[in-house]
């Protein structure tokens, strides 16, 4: 073989071992950014009762999506890569759809992993997110108008939710209180409240109690 061909021989090798660097390197970005998204933007996402604490949920659930298949509501999702909730984990959307609260919890049930713990028998003591009452100068009631929509889709009212009596001004209005210690996160009360955009929201709990101004008591 002459010089030419060496010559030849070795650019083409050169170039063909730079062709496998790139798609290697170009397959690590796309790994390293699906890995960025499953682990790095689940802050907001309402979680399926059962749910264990994020981080660990993150680490045992394994995207296989068979508690959303076994939700009989069809209320939970599988976040895809354009939503700010981990890529491939499930979650729900109170204003949308709330969680059914199903006293044999068929989602945590469905679950290989243990990511929803099977420990949880009631539903009452699930832990999906914490309501919070985020807009008093929206709500109708804190104007006077006799709205309780809030309280009466609750599913544990008076433990969960509570209509405080209060003097503003010349007039008694009721104010949404929500009691941190039976609020289940389910998200009745978003769904169900009356003005454009809820007065009421659930949000994950620890992102909840970071704020003390959400009329939440403990």
């Amino acid at each position: 073989m002459g010089d030419k061909d060496k010559s030849l021989t070795r650019r083409r090798a050169i170039s063909a071992a730079m062709g496998a660097f790139g798609s290697a390197a170009a397959i690590g970005v796309t790994l390293a950014a699906f890995i960025r998204s499953t682990t790095a933007r689940a802050a907001s996402a309402l979680r399926p009762p059962g749910a264990l604490p994020e981080e660990d949920f993150l680490s045992a659930c394994v995207h296989c999506g068979l508690c959303v298949q076994d939700c009989p509501y069809e209320i939970l999702k599988l976040a895809t890569v354009e939503e700010p909730v981990a890529t491939g984990t499930p979650y729900f959307v109170a204003r949308e759809k709330a969680c059914e609260m199903c006293e044999d919890i068929p989602c945590a049930k469905a679950c290989p992993t243990g990511a929803l713990t099977h420990e949880l028998d009631d539903i009452r003591e699930a832990d999906m997110g914490l309501a919070a009452f985020l807009s008093p100068e929206t709500c109708y009631a804190m104007q006077g108008t006799a709205c309780r929509a809030c309280y009466v889709a609750c599913p544990v009212k008076d433990d969960a939710i509570t209509m405080l009596p209060l003097r503003k001004g010349n007039q008694m209005v009721f104010q949404p209180t929500v009691h941190s210690n039976a609020c289940t996160g389910c998200g009745m009360c978003e769904e169900a409240c009356i003005t454009p955009e809820a007065s009421i929201k659930v949000l994950p709990r620890a992102m909840a109690q970071k704020d003390s101004g959400l009329f939440i008591h403990g």
